[in-house]
This record gives C-alpha cells, sequence and structure tokens, in this order.
C-alpha cells in the first residue's frame, strides 16, 4: 500500500496490510492488503471459501487478525469484539438479516435501540418518532415506502437489505460492510441493492460489498479486491482492470484450460475395440 505522506490527505477510514487470520495450522488469510475510504466502495471478491467470511469477521470484530495491520482513521487497531468496530463507525449487514418479520418496519428500524419518552414509571415508547425518523431516513435513501407500519416480512429482499442500510447509517456507521447482499436476489432487486450502495457513497459512506458476482460487483465499485483460497490474488483500482479480466481471474482461467483439454482428451475413444476409435476394425 501506498504511504500516506502528504499530511492534507486524510487517510481511508479503514485499510489493511499484509492482513491475516491463523486457526492453529491452518492460515485461513494471508497478505491481504486494500483500502476503503470516503465516499468508496471497494467489492471484496471470491468464490467459496475464499477467505472472504474470515475477512468479514476480523473488519467486524467478530475475530481478531493474527498477522499485518488493521488501521481505522490512519491508526492501528485491533478489533478485540463488534463494539470495538461500531465504536468506530464499522457497521456490519449480514445476509441473513436480523430481522423480526411481523413487526413494522419502523420497529426494526430502531430494534434494540428504541426511543423512549418520559422517566421512571412513565417512561413510553416514542411511538410517533420512530416512525417520523424511519420514513425520514429510508426518504433521505430513496427508498420510498408507502407505510413504515408494514411488517418488514412484507417487503422484497432487495428492500429488507435497504432497510438495514439506512438503518447503519443512521446510527452512526461511516463504513457499512455487505456480506453477499444481491446474492438470493433476482436480477431486479440485485439492482435496488446496488442502486443504495450507490446511494450510501454518495452520502460520503465508505461501502466494503463481499460478493462473488463480478458483474454486480462493476456496476458499483471503485476498488476491487480479488481473493482465491485465503489470499490475494490482487487489489486493483477500477481503471487498472476490465470485467473480463477480473472474470479469468476469479476463475481460474489456466485452471478452467488445463480442465477443458483433459475433458477433451477424456472424450476422446481409448480403446482400440471401441467402435468410435479410428483403428477399430470396422474402419480399417
Amino acid at each position: 500500500m501506498m504511504a500516506h505522506d502528504d499530511a492534507s490527505v486524510a487517510p481511508p477510514i479503514l485499510e489493511v496490510r499484509d492482513l491475516g487470520k491463523s486457526y492453529g495450522a491452518f492460515r485461513a488469510l494471508h497478505g491481504v492488503s486494500t483500502s476503503v475510504g470516503a465516499g468508496e466502495v471497494l467489492c471484496v471478491l471470491g468464490d467459496n471459501g475464499a477467505g472472504k467470511s474470515t475477512f468479514i469477521k476480523i473488519l467486524s470484530g467478530a475475530h481478531r487478525h493474527s498477522e499485518g495491520e488493521l488501521l481505522a482513521n490512519g491508526v492501528p487497531r485491533s478489533f478485540t469484539s463488534p463494539r470495538d468496530a461500531l465504536d468506530l463507525g464499522i457497521a456490519t449487514v449480514y445476509q441473513d438479516l436480523a430481522v423480526v418479520p411481523l413487526m413494522p418496519v419502523w420497529r426494526n428500524f430502531f430494534l434494540g435501540a428504541e426511543l423512549t419518552r418520559g422517566v421512571g414509571p412513565f417512561r413510553r415508547l416514542a411511538v410517533q418518532d420512530m416512525r417520523a425518523i424511519t420514513q425520514q431516513q429510508l426518504a433521505t435513501m430513496g427508498i420510498d415506502l408507502a407505510d413504515v407500519d408494514q411488517p418488514i416480512g412484507t417487503l422484497s429482499g432487495g428492500e429488507r437489505q435497504s432497510v438495514a442500510i439506512a438503518r447503519a447509517i443512521y446510527f452512526g456507521a461511516k463504513v457499512v460492510i455487505l456480506d453477499e447482499p444481491t446474492s438470493s436476489l433476482g436480477v431486479k432487486q440485485a439492482g435496488v441493492v446496488l442502486k443504495y450502495i450507490a446511494h450510501a457513497r454518495d452520502r460520503g459512506l465508505g461501502v466494503v460489498f463481499i460478493t462473488h458476482n463480478p458483474h454486480h460487483a462493476y456496476l458499483v465499485a471503485d476498488r476491487f479486491l480479488l481473493l482465491k483460497r485465503g489470499a490475494s490474488l490482487g487489489n486493483f483500482a477500477r481503471r487498472e482492470i476490465t470485467i473480463d479480466e477480473m472474470t479469468r481471474l476469479m476463475a481460474g482461467g489456466a485452471e478452467l484450460e488445463a480442465l477443458a483439454h483433459e475433458m477433451e482428451r477424456a472424450e476422446q475413444p481409448q480403446h482400440p475395440e471401441h467402435p468410435d476409435h479410428p483403428e477399430h476394425p470396422r474402419r480399417a
């Protein structure tokens, strides 16, 4: 990574340098370097087993890294819990959203952080305030819900993801980490989520978008980190890589070519007594 010599240039909100994580003798992640700044989207791409989950756990504070450095606003950090990350404005929205489907949208928006009025035995939920704030915050993100009293389970998958992003921003997130938010969605609903990722970026947030879909990544990303088997295949600015090059790296182009060649040979009949073999008696 480049050093930030100019004091007038703000350091990235979140940066990792040669980051690694070992579980006993198993190295789940090693040699990973990248960063995300304000108003920037970093897409972390890789197939199953690439190390994406381990990377999320380190950034979100669920696991402590065992190699390299993690810096928040230029200051080295070592998170001991998700609360450490949240206190620095790093919020994670997981694929399996922690929502209560039958509760209204506004209740889920404030779940665990409800606003109240009054004190002691006269304390009560500030329902109207929470409804109004939810409606306003969703509108700021471009999310137009007719009724925040509707159960959140009635929303589409893309809309639920978008509510979760808006909630993280309202509660002070400077960086939002999104764990495969489009993986189980159709084309239209994936587009909804990608639109709100762009909204979050345009509001000055840093977004870490975890995905295995290069087409989704390329629509919104400013920077790409490619992972394979726990190692980095490269950290690229958008101008440095095309979607075809990225797809080839992710798919393991050389491995696929070797497999295709092997399969091609396997399709040829190998025994002379096979009817399709060029040396079969019928063909003599």
